[in-house]
């Protein structure tokens, strides 16, 4: 066999663990970023937070103090003493002598000894289906009733509808009772008088005729509304407000209170037993107005405040190579490289951020139709950084201005030539088309077409199908599902 030897070039880009660490931190939320500092916490010893409370040092003198205060012999108090001493001794508690009352008991505050509060209050919100059987247990139901009731309620959703067949639900309970649809459409009758009215329909025209069936017999237009609702009320999804009219027999003024008063009905009635918690959202940089113009800086409540242990770096200082100072020590490069790695995500999100405010200072002085095109090689090239760390600093990170809460990300749209050879932003066209819907009439509203066209006017050259794209995207209807009576 014979042996030969080759010289090849190659390039090979190979990522250390600080790099793949810097980059990681760079694309964290803010919430993802206190997880993550969190964990670094409690893996490494080197690191704690600045924002704890140090030790103080004490003077001799104070120690000395204390040392003859200990050494005096105490004042002996009973609990049960009915006067208050002159003096007392100076480390007691007030609770230490007398009792004292928090305004709660065992029976109030639980036998647990571990109640928390906070979890109780955070759980106080009652569901739809709890608020269901609550009034379930306040009804006069036998024991074959209540069955069939508590069926029907574990049935409803939580948009309050019946979502299962009275037929499958007597199948259910046939290992129990038997019980056939018609006393299963009995008790339902019972269950959809409960609060909120409306609730066990099977359709949203049987929601809206029981709320109907629950206003006074004087209300205006009652009878009309419960025609209209049994048997046009497609004709009113689509808005065929002619044809309603010659169905009804009625004026457009009557019409109108008609379809005013079926609009005061809830088609949701279970939606606002919602007991979702609502999701909020940490701002990473701040804007504020300046005379000098406008100020940036990062948000201090997202930042953590880390530092290194004096008392655990000082150990590792000392001579030796035993295995207890080499884990010092590397706990300590492992705290310093993600100090830097911080620190060089809050810098580089600052720079990212400037660069935005400076870019789009007309849309936070004027609005969104002043929003100029930005795509994420026009920071890159000003910042000298590349379009994925633009992406990645971008990314979950909000910036809140005198106009609101955005996401980065909002800053940044692609855009669409002008007449006159210019270019405008596709936020820009957006917010133009939802101004130009606002101003329309209910009457006959805008089609995509006549906005394109109203668009075209004012210089900006886009496409019938556009428009429907942008509209869509800020969830506005159509223009006949847009159409109104006045």
């Amino acid at each position: 066999m014979r042996q030969s030897l080759q010289l090849r070039l190659g390039q090979q880009l190979t990522m250390t663990p600080q790099l793949q660490q810097a980059i990681r931190l760079l694309q964290l939320s803010s919430l993802d970023l206190q997880a993550e500092v969190q964990a670094i916490l409690d893996s490494n010893l080197m690191l704690e937070r600045s924002d704890e409370p140090q030790e103080v040092p004490v003077p001799p003198e104070t120690l000395a103090a204390q040392a003859i205060a200990d050494a005096r012999p105490e004042t002996e108090i009973s609990a049960t003493t009915e006067t208050m001493p002159d003096e007392l001794p100076v480390d007691s508690v007030w609770e230490d002598i007398y009792e004292s009352y928090d305004g709660e008991t065992r029976y109030s505050r639980g036998e647990d000894e571990d109640w928390d509060p906070y979890e109780r209050y955070a759980g106080a919100g009652e569901s739809l289906h709890e608020h269901l059987y609550w009034q379930m247990r306040l009804t006069p139901f036998d024991d074959r009733e209540l069955a069939v009731a508590t069926a029907i309620i574990d049935a409803i959703d939580d948009s309050g509808y019946l979502t299962l067949p009275l037929m499958d639900l007597c199948q259910g309970l046939r290992d129990e009772f038997t019980v056939t649809p018609a006393e299963a459409e009995t008790v339902l009758r019972r269950v959809q008088r409960f609060d909120p009215q409306g609730v066990g329909a099977r359709t949203p025209a049987e929601c809206l005729l029981l709320q109907l069936e629950a206003l006074p017999a004087d209300t205006p237009w009652l009878a009309e509304a419960r025609s209209l609702v049994e048997q046009h009320l497609e004709l009113l999804a689509n808005h065929d407000f002619t044809a309603l009219m010659r169905r009804l027999k009625v004026s457009r003024e009557a019409l109108q209170g008609i379809v005013t008063l079926i609009q005061s009905l809830d088609p949701h009635p279970g939606a606002r037993w919602s007991t979702a918690l609502p999701q909020y959202v940490i701002p990473d940089v701040l804007i504020y107005r300046q005379r000098q113009g406008w100020r940036v800086e990062l948000n201090p409540e997202s930042i953590p405040k880390l530092r290194i242990n004096p008392r655990y770096a000082a150990l590792t200082r000392r001579v030796g190579q035993n295995g207890d100072v080499a884990c010092l020590r590397n706990h300590l490069q492992e705290a310093r490289w993600f100090l830097k790695s911080l620190q060089n995500r809050n810098e580089t999100l600052l720079k990212v951020a400037t660069c935005i405010v400076e870019r789009q200072r007309e849309f936070l002085e004027q609005g969104d139709e002043y929003m100029k095109p930005l795509i994420l090689r026009d920071i890159a090239e000003v910042l000298g950084l590349h379009e994925s760390t633009i992406s990645r600093v971008t990314t979950q990170k909000y910036m809140h201005t005198p106009r609101g809460l955005y996401e980065l990300k909002y800053f940044f749209s692609s855009h669409v030539g002008t007449r006159d050879g210019g270019e405008c932003s596709s936020t820009a066209i957006r917010a133009m088309i939802r101004k130009l819907i606002q101003a329309e009439n209910p009457a006959k509203p805008l089609s995509d077409d006549k906005i394109a066209k109203q668009l075209e006017a004012e210089g900006i050259q886009v496409a019938r199908r556009t428009v429907a794209k942008y509209r869509e995207a800020m969830a506005i209807a159509s223009s006949s599902d847009r159409k109104r009576l006045v």
